[in-house]
Parts: structure tokens; sequence; C-alpha cells
């Protein structure tokens, strides 16, 4: 092995092997890493894009993998963030609140001036816990993931 070659497995192992210290939610979304992003996205990443600063962010923003890591993560509630401007942008939004909201009665829909689609993913105690950017999902991706990791507990 080359000189080079050595340096460069040393920087991808070093990289890969050690998870850069969290931030916080807001923090990643400033950063562009919202949502479920699992360390391994990041690894992945790693392999195409020879940014070392970009990948200890994703590094700093991910969720470590596990078997069944997504499909245990369930929330009590959730705010449907939007800009009410910006509504005539997300059809599909639109649709969700219009036709299918009432189906949910743990989701609140909440305008924000100037905010994409956003769902803030609430806990036990009405505590934001995750904010994840719906932009570009279509109403049944929006009724999916609320049927799943939405599960309003007896408390609240």
């Amino acid at each position: 092995m080359g000189v080079i070659q050595v340096a460069l497995l040393c920087f991808v192992v070093g990289v890969l092997g050690a998870k850069a210290e969290q931030l916080s939610t807001k923090e990643c979304e400033n950063l562009g890493f919202t949502g479920l992003a699992l360390c391994s996205d990041c690894r992945t990443l790693a392999e195409y894009v020879k940014d070392q600063e970009l990948v200890s962010e994703c590094l700093s923003c991910c969720t470590e993998d596990s078997d069944d890591a997504m499909s245990k993560v369930v929330y009590s509630g959730a705010v449907l963030e939007v800009c009410m401007r910006k509504l005539v942008f997300y059809p599909q939004v639109v649709g969700f609140i219009e036709e299918e909201k009432d189906q949910f009665p743990f989701v609140k829909v909440q305008y924000a001036f100037n905010s994409p689609p956003k769902l803030i993913m609430l806990d036990d105690h009405g505590e934001q816990k995750e904010t994840i950017r719906i932009d570009n999902w279509k109403r049944e991706h929006i009724l999916q993931f609320l049927k799943e990791k939405v599960k309003p507990s007896s408390d609240i």
C-alpha cells in the first residue's frame, strides 16, 4: 500500500469510527440534516463525498442504526407547521389538511410566517423531539408516517 492509500484509509476509519458530538435538532436543521438520518447514511455519504466537515456534521446529527431502530421510534403527537402564504406551492399538504387531518386529533396545524412544511414531533410531555421537513412528501406518505410513528399516550 502506498502512503496516500494508507493516509486515506486512516482518514475514512477515523471519520466513520468516531461519532462526533451530538448537535441539537435546531443546529442540525440549520445544517440541512433534518428528519430520520441514520449513521449508516452518513457512512454511505463518506464513500461518495470527500468533504470531511460535511461527513462530520452528518455524524453529529444522526441516529445510531439498529436492526429495528426507526420502527421503534414513536411520538405522542405532532405539529404540522407551514406558512399559510406558501400553501399554494404544496398541494399535497393542503390535501392532507383539508381531507385527512381530522383522522389525527393528536396532530395540530400551526401557521408560521415563511416556514416550510414540517412535522414537529412531540414526546409524552408535549416537548419537541424532532423536526421533519415534508416539502416533497405526497399525501399518502404523510398519512403512512403519522399512522406508524404517532401513537398518542393516554395522559395527553
